[in-house]
């Protein structure tokens, strides 16, 4: 399954086991491939939760779940013995995890990618200041005060829990990252796949990744008439699938220019690069709220890492990725002109474009890099144990 959770987690697994840490990795019944109990992929050594998500009332629903993915972390703690538990988001995982560290005497480091309720609202499922939006915040700091440690992916989140009243000290930053090994060598374009997809001779803005209404794509394809009339050539490559989907290919077919967009759809990971090879600029359009305010994407690190130009919304969850005139380009939320001025602009001066190539990739290795981030996760190992880190992890 592809998605930044999935990813994050495999480059935090190859970059601990190249360290000589034995590592194993559980699912929870929210992860639906399907497959045996027990898999090696990737090199990677994993365990499922047995059964399918319950259905029925949502809250009855998430404590079977948590109960059952619970019972699989007993059932492998009991088998493996592992020295510490690393559970992430969302909180589900916490609490089923707290479960079983809390009876084996096991330390317990909870990961934050993005708040559960924010995630909510930004998915579409949920809304700020409901009920259940209350609830699912008082479960996620209960989780944070209960773990023996936390590391969050970006200083949006830690200055969140700070807020709430969690002390600094027991918070770690882990930021986001980029698996160079797998996705630091970028391939030349291929001049077939060029033709296949209409790009030829064009200048290409791209968007590879989950389709969700926080990306905010539809101002994106809202601003391709501004951006055709100022620069002719421009075209627009989408890739990917997700909830928008539809809607978007519908608002793109109703677009005056609706030949200069592209719908590519899902491609094999493995063939993500041949598309990313096609992209002059890769643009982020996300929308402002809480969630992206506070929540680093991977995608801009990717799209880095690849030798690709960046240009994205300014909230602060870009923001602390990406310097305006230096590693990318930001333009303001929710605005479509503003989003064909920067693009145009982009395209009017390609100056500069060798440069920032070179910048953001240096950024990228020196700073996002898995190899170097994994160390950050190795002083809390060894401050939970109270000794070296040839620890096993699950």
């Amino acid at each position: 399954m592809h998605s930044g959770y999935t990813f994050r987690t495999r480059a935090i697994l190859r970059a601990q086991l190249a360290k000589g840490w034995d590592v194993r990795g559980l699912t929870g019944r929210r992860h639906v491939a399907a497959g045996p109990q027990e898999e090696l992929v990737d090199g990677l050594h994993f365990h499922r939760t047995p059964g399918e998500a319950a259905g029925g009332n949502a809250l009855l629903r998430e404590w079977r779940d948590i109960s059952a993915h619970a019972d699989a972390i007993e059932s492998l703690v009991r088998q493996w013995r592992p020295d510490i538990i690393h559970a992430h988001s969302p909180v589900l995982n916490a609490m089923a995890a707290q479960r079983v560290a809390r009876r084996h005497g096991i330390p317990l480091i909870y990961e934050i990618r993005a708040f559960w309720e924010d995630a909510a609202v930004g998915n579409g499922t949920g809304t700020e200041g409901s009920p259940r939006y209350w609830l699912t915040r008082q479960l996620e700091t209960h989780a944070v005060r209960a773990a023996d440690a936390v590391a969050v992916i970006c200083e949006g989140l830690r200055s969140d829990l700070v807020a709430r009243g969690i002390d600094s000290a027991k918070i770690t930053v882990s930021p986001n990252g980029v698996d160079l090994d797998q996705f630091g060598a970028p391939v030349p374009r291929d001049p077939a796949l060029t033709a296949k997809l209409g790009l030829e001779g064009a200048d290409v803005v791209g968007f590879i990744g989950s389709f969700y209404d926080y990306e905010g794509l539809d101002d994106l394809i809202a601003a391709m008439p501004r951006l055709v009339r100022a620069r002719p050539r421009a075209k627009l490559l989408l890739v990917g699938g997700g909830p928008m989907e539809q809607a978007l290919r519908d608002q793109a077919l109703a677009s005056p220019f609706t030949d200069h967009i592209v719908f590519v759809g899902r491609v094999p990971h493995d063939q993500v690069e041949h598309y990313y090879a096609q992209v002059d600029v890769l643009a982020y359009p996300r929308k402002a709220m809480r969630l992206t305010d506070l929540v680093t994407p991977l995608k801009p690190l990717e799209a880095m890492a690849q030798g690709r130009l960046v240009a994205a919304s300014s909230v602060g969850g870009h923001r602390e990725l990406i310097e305006d005139g230096v590693t990318g380009t930001l333009f303001a939320p929710d605005d479509p002109a503003a989003i064909a001025q920067a693009l145009a602009g982009m395209f009017a001066d390609r100056g500069f474009w060798d440069e920032r190539r070179i910048v953001a990739r240096d950024f990228v290795e020196r700073e996002r890099n898995w190899s170097s981030n994994i160390l950050r996760y190795e002083p809390v190992y060894q401050r939970l144990l109270g000794r070296d880190s040839t620890a096993k992890a699950a």
